[in-house]
């Protein structure tokens, strides 16, 4: 008995899918994700020029660069990728946490989500607008996470 797709069609779609991430990146940017990209670098330089805030300084950056162009990746969990804590896993991750929402997180996160509701108005931008909200929950609490490729297959 035989499937009802095509090995033509998936093939097809494997082959288009990095050119639709790119193109899906291209209108992410935009549609707000310049400006939160530069709002995760500029906190990124503050925390970068102060010596306290030097352990979240590249977190910004890594996320920044994620929100710049998010389609293709993913945030997962540096636990459950590795499968073993490490430093930013810990307790002194919980606490990395806790002090990065307190002086930085929600400033982001309200901005991700003030961006998620302009992308909602429209029904071309709800993915965009999902992607907002993904990166809102990452703003809360950056410590412990990494960005991977998404795996095709």
């Amino acid at each position: 008995m035989r499937e009802s797709g095509s090995l033509c069609g998936e093939i097809a779609i494997l082959e288009a899918a990095p050119m639709l991430s790119s193109l899906l990146n291209i209108l992410w940017i935009v549609l707000g994700g310049l400006m939160m990209a530069l709002g995760w670098w500029l906190a990124g330089v503050i925390c970068a020029i102060t010596v306290v805030g030097l352990p979240w300084a590249r977190s910004c950056f890594v996320i920044g660069r994620f929100s710049l162009w998010p389609f293709g990746q993913k945030a997962v969990n540096r636990r459950e990728l590795r499968g073993r804590d490490d430093l930013g896993t810990g307790s002194l991750g919980l606490i990395g946490n806790v002090l990065w929402f307190l002086v930085a997180g929600w400033w982001l996160a309200i901005g991700h989500l003030t961006s998620a509701l302009a992308c909602f108005v429209t029904i071309v931008g709800i993915p965009f607008g999902i992607q907002h909200m993904k990166l809102a929950l990452i703003a809360l609490a950056p410590v412990g996470m990494t960005v991977v490729p998404v795996r095709r297959l």
